[in-house]
């Protein structure tokens, strides 16, 4: 069974929606382990020894290329391993394949950090600093339209089948309120989140341990989480 050590935000539930679309059923083929960003759980040693970068998701698959078991972090590196695994949502031909990962790496390059900063300086930093606010909303925005015209001539992220371009982005784009986004103005964008969201897959994967996440209500949550160190060397 894969174990996936993972917490309930984008890049956990891309890698839970990635599973079941390959066909993984939670409980049968793979199990998950709460890592408790929150209360610092990314810190400790036996996580650090599967995620050097302290970061969630990871997974470790006792059956990895070579028959010996392999970790993982990084879910964009988790996305390829899964879709090289199961021979799913990656295509084969060249072409094909880097149209999907051109659009990969603009989640992982651009959608996850500066949505991610938007969704922090609107809405976690302890004081409002106008500049970040207006920065990130912006870049925000401007993401949004880049995705939104892609889809004005394509069925998906990537092109006309969907693949691991669009699982990358979709989770990061279910807090659109909080990133300052009105829906109004990227029409094709908004339908294609709804035809993602109506996947079962979909609505599996994003449920994922959504029962354990919490408003950041908490100081010693936030520093833990955006940057204080204090907590990390417990």
């Amino acid at each position: 069974m894969i174990n996936v050590y993972s917490w309930p935000t984008p890049n956990g539930h891309k890698v839970h929606i990635m599973l079941e679309e390959c066909g993984l059923r939670l409980g049968r083929d793979w199990q998950v382990h709460p890592v408790n960003i929150g209360a610092g759980d990314q810190f400790k040693p036996e996580f650090l020894k599967i995620s050097p970068n302290n970061k969630i998701p990871a997974l470790v698959d006792p059956e990895g290329p070579d028959g010996k078991p392999i970790a993982l972090f990084e879910s964009g590196a988790i996305l390829l391993y899964l879709a090289a695994k199961t021979g799913k949502l990656l295509p084969k031909t060249d072409r094909q394949k880097f149209e999907v990962l051109q659009w990969l790496m603009f989640q992982m390059g651009g959608v996850g950090p500066m949505l991610g900063q938007a969704h922090h300086f609107r809405l976690y930093a302890p004081e409002k600093i106008d500049y970040a606010v207006n920065r990130y909303t912006n870049e925000a925005k401007r993401l949004y339209s880049v995705m939104n015209q892609q889809l004005s001539t394509h069925r998906y992220m990537a092109g006309n089948s969907y693949s691991i371009a669009d699982i990358a982005i979709f989770p990061w784009l279910r807090s659109w309120q909080n990133q300052g986004i009105d829906w109004a103005d990227y029409p094709q964008l908004k339908a294609w989140f709804d035809k993602i969201a109506q996947r079962p897959a979909v609505k599996r994967g994003v449920e994922v341990l959504a029962d354990l996440r919490k408003p950041i209500t908490d100081d010693k949550a936030r520093d833990i989480l955006f940057g204080k160190t204090q907590y990390q060397k417990r």
